[in-house]
């Protein structure tokens, strides 16, 4: 990722629209590194992050206001749905589930295949260039 800002950090809309469940190894009583007490249990072999699971979801590891500066408290310790989360565009690839949750706080969406130079301006990597930069074959 280039020195743009990562459009994640001024964002958070995921924290605060999905609920984040995992397998409950994950969490630091276990094997894993996701801090327990900010778990809770969902099953008999899922956990997820206290917070999102609940009418209006957030995350209690999210910090800041959403849509302005956020960070996550356990960034290192996240769980798996979180580190597996991608950025709508991140190398190309439209989520739509990003510009959802992104969409439910008024924010614009991050990419659609046919703007690619959306993400171009976030020097995402993989984003296709756009067409006028598209040399064709020959």
């Amino acid at each position: 990722m280039s020195d743009a800002l990562n459009p994640c950090m001024t964002c958070g809309a995921c924290c605060a629209y999905f609920r984040v469940s995992f397998y409950w190894a994950e969490a630091d009583d276990a094997s894993g590194v996701v801090p327990v007490d900010l778990t809770e249990p969902l099953g008999l072999l899922m956990r997820n992050m206290r917070g999102t699971n609940a009418r209006e979801p957030r995350c209690v590891a999210l910090q800041g206001e959403v849509g302005g500066c956020v960070s996550c408290g356990i960034y290192q310790q996240r769980p798996s749905p979180c580190s597996e989360f991608a950025m709508s565009g991140e190398d190309g690839v439209l989520n739509e589930a990003c510009d959802r949750a992104r969409a439910r706080y008024g924010l614009p969406a991050l990419f659609h295949p046919s703007l690619p130079s959306m993400t171009e301006s976030y020097g995402i990597a993989g984003a296709s260039p756009p067409a006028e930069h598209v040399q064709s074959p020959g």
